[in-house]
């Protein structure tokens, strides 16, 4: 195959619309897999994409599965966004199911399967002439266990599979073909009353390193291997209660993603990069050094790997825990990916069955983010009143 009118990475690029933007001057992070930073749940997606601090429910298996031992006996999610519907003629779109289960109040199972669809890529020769139609595809499978460690700590660990379906045939004498991985998360989490008094107010905080894993090979070259991912995350939320019927929660997060920053090259007297690194490290490692080194490789020296973090943070209100409103904000440097968004959504509980609401605006330079929604219908019996 010489010519694609649309080949299958168009696909990747629409999960990683998020990750980056189209400005020259940036030197975005750039992973695999994309598809795993993407948040399904509608009630954190409304805080701009604050996790961490919230109540614990069954979603908590995508940012923090040590919540779970908190978020009573059972319970279980659905969540579904169509995605980017204005560049894909409402073809593509992301489902996410959840759930778990508690054992004595201590130890938790939770599963979750995540998956996206792409809708159609056409390949065709130089000529035009169709070709094939592919329909790629990204999923994964998750597992975690989570056990409380006293009675405000807990800690988890989740293994994931991973599949990513985006090409097929060969491009520039490359063989296209699905990629799979396997990764794994571990997170600690831990939440308190006021006065040791539940119902008062409640203050939560954790720690996630999620994605860690093998790399993803889309071709049949053995140097050209995509990091997944790999992502730690920081945050906190505070909840606080005006009068018997209202209350509030703040919450914020930090996410810094855990794979390597691309270095400058040089350049030979008529501007051609000679492949000789100018600032910045080897990117081509191993999953361990990156994690360890993704804090101090970026050719921008201190300054360039603060700019990496991206920080999220909302506020929801709650009425008889019945009603629910939400808004937040995410920012991520211009120089790093561009992804600048305001969140706002609700929420409706009847009879243990919670329904919310998501709508994503971006506000950022990037042209590549588009609006978006997202809805989750959530069932945790222990939350009736």
């Amino acid at each position: 195959m010489k010519f694609y009118q649309f080949i299958p990475a168009l696909a990747g690029l629409l999960a990683a619309c998020p990750l980056m933007a189209q400005k020259t001057a940036q030197r975005p992070v750039n992973v695999g897999g994309t598809f795993l930073l993407v948040n399904p749940d509608a009630r954190s997606s409304a805080l701009g994409g604050t996790i961490t601090g919230l109540e614990p429910d069954a979603n908590a298996i995508f940012g923090n599965a040590a919540k779970l031992p908190f978020a009573g006996e059972y319970g279980a999610s659905v969540s579904y966004s169509p995605w980017m519907w204005d560049l894909s003629d409402k073809k593509t779109h992301m489902t996410y199911l959840s759930g778990f289960k508690t054992w004595n109040g201590q130890e938790t199972l939770g599963a979750s399967v995540k998956y996206f669809n792409y809708g159609d890529a056409t390949f065709r020769d130089e000529n035009g002439n169709l070709l094939q139609q592919y329909k790629p595809r990204e999923y994964a499978i998750d597992l975690a266990y989570a056990r409380k460690l006293g009675s405000s700590l807990a800690l988890a660990v989740t293994a994931r599979y991973i599949r990513s379906e985006l090409g097929n045939g060969t491009y520039n004498g490359q063989l296209q073909k699905p990629a799979s991985g396997v990764a794994g998360d571990v997170s600690l989490y831990s939440q308190g009353y006021a006065d040791h008094v539940e119902g008062n107010n409640r203050y939560a905080w954790g720690v996630s390193l999620t994605n860690i894993g093998t790399k993803l090979s889309y071709t049949d070259a053995s140097d050209s291997r995509a990091f997944l991912p790999m992502n730690i995350r920081i945050g906190g939320g505070y909840t606080f209660v005006r009068t018997e019927d209202h209350k509030f929660t703040l919450a914020a997060d930090i996410n810094k993603l855990l794979v390597p920053t691309s270095p400058t090259y040089k350049s030979d007297a008529n501007g051609i990069p000679t492949g000789e690194i100018d600032k910045g490290k080897d990117p081509d490692r191993s999953v361990v050094e990156s994690i360890f080194t993704s804090f101090s490789d970026a050719p921008g020296g201190f300054r360039e790997e603060m700019r990496e973090c991206s920080f999220s943070g909302g506020i929801e209100y709650a009425y008889q825990d019945i009603f629910f409103a939400r808004t937040g904000y995410f920012y991520e440097h211009p120089d790093k990916g561009s992804r600048q968004q305001f969140s706002t959504g609700f929420g409706v509980r009847v009879s243990g069955f919670q329904l919310d609401f998501a709508y994503l605006v971006p506000t950022g330079p990037s042209i590549r983010q588009r609006k978006s929604m997202h809805f989750t219908l959530l069932y945790t019996p222990f939350r009736d009143k």
